[in-house]
């Protein structure tokens, strides 16, 4: 048995899960899953919207309970200092915590509009102007991302933080149709192709639809 354990809720409808999963395979946590049911009144407000403070997901490693998605980020990368979570140079991390911080407080017309569902598919969706500003300003941080470090991640060779805030995006992105840029396209699959972010489309394709309110036809 593991000495962590991460407890998530729906693979297929929770990006904050998805962002913590990553986050502890990136770190190279050995832990185990624990899956909180949908009918679990927590978990529906958190895949609704309705919840200020979400509590999953949420690591237990070693007595230590932590369950803010950054707080899991900052606390893995101090028990890892040599994880590729953060970059080692100052003013690329400072970037990455920038840009990770913008994605965990920001962008809530995106949410709204383009709810994450990786078993939906959305071809022409048409994404209204406030979501749009949001899209607009995310190709923009991944464009500039790129260009400053290179590629083919967003602070360079191996995938960061940053990458896992902003993966849940790039299954909301391939869910709607939303039209991109060659570069930001290669990044969408690129990130779509890493083995675990496989893994997760996977086991969230053979999830139960039992939520009807994020089923709804577009």
């Amino acid at each position: 048995m593991a000495k962590a354990t991460l407890t998530i809720s729906s693979k297929n409808y929770s990006s904050w899960s998805l962002r913590g999963w990553l986050i502890c395979r990136m770190a190279g946590l050995d832990f185990d899953e624990i899956l909180q049911g949908h009918d679990d009144p927590s978990t529906r407000a958190e895949l609704l919207l309705l919840s200020p403070s979400f509590l999953v997901p949420c690591l237990r490693h070693e007595g230590i309970t932590v369950w803010d998605t950054l707080a899991i980020a900052e606390y893995l990368n101090e028990r890892f200092p040599g994880s590729p979570l953060l970059p080692k140079d100052l003013a690329a991390r400072t970037r990455c915590r920038s840009i990770c911080g913008e994605m965990h407080s920001g962008f809530s017309a995106l949410r709204s509009a383009l709810p994450m569902n990786i078993k939906a598919h959305h071809k022409g969706f048409k994404v209204w102007a406030g979501a749009q500003a949001d899209v607009d300003r995310i190709v923009a941080i991944w464009r500039e991302c790129l260009d400053t470090h290179g590629g083919p991640f967003l602070f360079g060779a191996a995938p960061s933080l940053a990458d896992a805030m902003y993966a849940p995006v790039c299954f909301r992105f391939s869910t709607y149709d939303v039209k991109l840029d060659k570069a930001c396209k290669a990044y969408v699959a690129r990130i779509l192709a890493l083995p675990d972010v496989v893994a997760w489309a996977e086991a969230a394709k053979l999830e139960p639809d039992e939520l009807e309110e994020l089923d709804v036809e577009f």
